[in-house]
């Protein structure tokens, strides 16, 4: 059944009384995928509802200033916690992810759950892996799309700022502040909405931005001045990490976070691609401007994907091996300069 099909206005009524739901966010949870849980969780809760947040693995440090965060259960460290709470749920949202295996070894116990499972998600190319489903590849975010839910159903009264405060760290978090293409007039829309309950924008912006600690900052500094490679007549840029080289700066997680859009600042650079080495495998994370679509290379090299300018990938090969094999990619994917 497509859950868009459902009539939204009677949400409640298809959860019906008082239900064991988790949320459960996708593998290395960013803004988005906290902040729309955290949302969905605090508006269930006030439905009466028993609700649990599930996560792979632990969420950056930057997102502990949210309501709700400590509640958050993460799998690495409370695992059978985890199974015994997706074994009893009624109902699994499945957010900001549009493939099952997205969720790391929470795969399997999503496989075996007989609970029914929503995914309410913005990515592109769905699998389309549950019941029911909420999703519009066109959205900012999914923290956009909770809103949204919410809206359609008789309980808009119950918007908070611990709901508001959540939404907008999605919302503001995946569309790089307000600056990509996804940012509609219906975003802004549901940012005023969210606005008009009370919470602080500028707090917000600097809980998640003006928080770092000074090795993040020298991290920062490192991989700008030591470690970008440009190709200017190609344009793209390529910043590689070693798992040594985060060491070396106390990494913690989400120490990376945003490093990657720092070469689309240069006028020549058009892609920008941040990779970072960790336990045998190297993450890749692309980013492009205007109609340059990265999406298409993360899934078919890099067992990834996404959406065109925002992308994700995993390599196996070592660090050195795998930007090798991506520069000649994108010097075949970019063969005419852009100077």
């Amino acid at each position: 059944m497509d859950f868009k099909n459902i009539d939204l206005a009677n949400f409640d009524q298809l959860l019906g009384a008082k239900q064991e739901i988790c949320i459960v966010s996708h593998k290395s949870p960013d803004g988005d995928s906290i902040g729309s849980s955290l949302g969905l969780y605090h508006f269930l809760k006030q439905l009466g509802h028993s609700v649990s947040v599930i996560t792979p693995d632990r969420h950056p440090s930057f997102l502990n200033w949210l309501e709700g965060s400590k509640e958050i259960i993460n799998l690495e460290y409370q695992s059978h916690i985890v199974n015994k709470l997706l074994t009893a749920a009624n109902w699994i949202f499945c957010l900001d992810f549009n493939d099952i295996n997205r969720v790391g070894d929470i795969t399997p116990l999503l496989e075996s759950a007989e609970a029914k499972m929503i995914n309410v998600d913005h990515h592109q190319e769905p699998t389309h892996f549950c019941d029911y489903e909420y999703i519009e590849t066109d959205a900012s975010s999914t923290a956009q799309l909770i809103y949204e839910l919410i809206a359609q159903t008789p309980h808009i009264d119950r918007l908070n700022k611990d709901i508001a405060n959540a939404l907008y760290v999605g919302i503001m978090t995946d569309t790089g502040s307000f600056r990509f293409p996804s940012t509609t007039a219906s975003t802004h829309h549901v940012i005023a909405n969210l606005l008009a309950t009370g919470i602080d924008n500028a707090a917000i912006h600097r809980n998640i931005y003006d928080s770092s600690s000074e090795s993040r900052l020298r991290l920062l500094g490192y991989s700008i001045s030591e470690k970008m490679q440009l190709f200017l007549d190609h344009g793209f840029a390529i910043i590689g990490l070693s798992e040594e080289e985060l060491q070396r700066f106390n990494y913690q997680k989400g120490d990376t976070e945003g490093i990657v859009n720092f070469p689309l600042s240069i006028q020549e650079v058009k892609v920008s691609v941040f990779l970072s080495a960790k336990d045998d495998k190297v993450k890749m994370s692309f980013r492009s401007k205007s109609d340059i679509a990265v999406n298409s290379i993360a899934n078919t090299h890099f067992s990834g994907g996404g959406h065109a300018n925002a992308a994700g990938g995993i390599s196996s090969l070592p660090l050195a091996d795998t930007i090798e094999k991506l520069i000649e990619l994108l010097k075949e994917s970019f063969p005419i300069e852009t100077k």
